[in-house]
């Protein structure tokens, strides 16, 4: 994935994802950035680096973008944080709309399962011969739901239904179908 300046001098970033669940809401959770960890583009965002940005911004302020298409918004951000793992996110798909029905498909089937960060460079250092970049402070614009992350690793690590394991009316019936059949072999 190429990476690099974009117009108005943002950049993206896809970094490793672990998504913790997606509920039927439409609601998940997990990490758009792990600290330390160096990506394809060889740049590794440092403990810190989006602290001044989520001080001045709402999460709201900062855009759920689909495959960093700014014509493809597909919910909001409800929490974005730091803590000693990374950037933790909490956010809400818009379950109204045709692209969000279709990004918590593919999310609950694991088919899409990145994220990727949208941001500016505000401070950045090269340490040593490694040719790492160090981003030491960004200014986060984005955070999109991508197909491939710039981390390998970053894959859903669960996914959680509105009623588990009985979402959807075919599971409901298949459930009650179960339950009948169970009922039936004790008499």
């Amino acid at each position: 994935m190429a990476t690099g300046a974009r117009p108005g001098g943002w950049q993206k970033k896809r970094v490793e994802l672990e998504l913790d669940t997606v509920a039927g809401d439409g609601r998940f959770s997990g990490y758009a950035s792990i600290f330390g960890a160096v990506d394809l583009g060889r740049d590794v965002i440092e403990p810190g680096a989006f602290a001044e940005c989520l001080g001045k911004r709402r999460p709201s302020e900062i855009r759920m973008l689909f495959q960093h298409d700014p014509d493809q918004p597909i919910g909001r951000w409800t929490k974005i944080r730091e803590d000693g793992r990374g950037l933790f996110v909490e956010g809400k798909l818009a379950l109204a709309t045709a692209r969000g029905r279709e990004v918590h498909e593919l999310m609950k089937s694991g088919a899409v399962d990145g994220l990727s960060i949208g941001f500016r460079t505000v401070r950045a250092a090269r340490k040593g011969s490694d040719g790492i970049r160090r981003i030491l402070a960004a200014d986060l614009w984005e955070i999109s739901v991508v197909t491939f992350p710039m981390q390998p690793g970053a894959r859903v690590t669960s996914v959680k239904h509105l009623t588990g394991h009985l979402a959807g009316r075919a599971g409901l019936v298949a459930a009650i179908r179960r339950a009948t059949r169970t009922l039936a072999e004790r008499h």
